[in-house]
């Protein structure tokens, strides 16, 4: 079985966020790069396993980013991803990141794709879905568990209100989240066999951008607390009914 799992560069949670050029662009001043972590605690490590079991024979790693992305798909290499796959574009797109994964994805034969729900940073959880749709795959989203059995995927997911268990043939694309797999640490020595994987770079297909940004926004501060003295209760009562809101 061959696995492809989409890799994703996402700002470190702690980053303090700021925009520049009139609140069009990110400010990547001093930001540090991680790898999405929906896609490297429970899409590669759930893969990993599965090759580990003896389920999987391949797992290639995809990225549509320019050379700054290459630390973060090497550590996914040093993780235990076979090879790397880097498409050389530069986009926020949902639409064109999808489009560039599967113009490569094509032709190659996976039996897998298996993407994070979402990314941190934009939360659309919009890539696996779209790249499932233009591959002619099933698709099921939000994958808690996932299990294998020659060509049939059992893959468990949440719902409101429970949890829904279904199975299909590969092959098929899966977006993940907690519950798929625990996080790792890369060693030292698959830090050092990373550098020497293959990390193939590919020119981007020639596809139009559906979307773009216009601006950013920072969310509304929040107000202050108002605190009442355990005597005053009914300023209390006052205050619950004439100020204060449910968010």
């Amino acid at each position: 079985m061959k696995i492809l799992v989409c890799i994703t560069k996402a700002p470190d949670t702690t980053t303090k966020i700021a925009f520049t050029d009139n609140d069009t662009k990110f400010n990547e001043a001093g930001v540090q790069w991680i790898i999405n972590p929906y896609e490297e605690w429970y899409a590669l490590v759930r893969a990993l396993e599965l090759k580990e079991a003896g389920l999987a024979t391949a797992i290639h790693l995809i990225t549509v980013g320019k050379s700054d992305t290459e630390p973060v798909i090497r550590k996914a290499l040093a993780l235990g991803g076979d090879e790397a796959i880097r498409i050389d574009g530069d986009s926020n797109d949902p639409y064109f990141i999808a489009a560039q994964i599967a113009e490569y994805a094509r032709s190659q034969n996976y039996d897998l794709i298996l993407t994070g729900k979402e990314s941190i940073d934009y939360n659309s959880s919009n890539v696996g879905a779209m790249v499932s749709e233009m591959l002619d795959m099933p698709f099921i989203g939000h994958a808690t568990k996932l299990d294998l059995s020659g060509n049939q995927v059992t893959v468990n997911r949440e719902i409101e209100g429970g949890e829904e268990t279904d199975t299909c043939p590969t092959p098929l694309v899966i977006s993940c989240q907690k519950g798929m797999a625990e996080a790792r640490i890369p060693n030292m020595r698959g830090i050092m066999a990373a550098r020497t994987k293959p990390l193939q770079v590919v020119a981007p297909a020639a596809l139009a951008e559906l979307t773009s940004l216009v601006s950013y926004d920072m969310p509304p501060q929040k107000a202050g607390v108002k605190m009442i003295d355990v005597e005053q209760m009914d300023e209390l009562v006052r205050l619950l009914h004439e100020e204060a809101k449910v968010i």
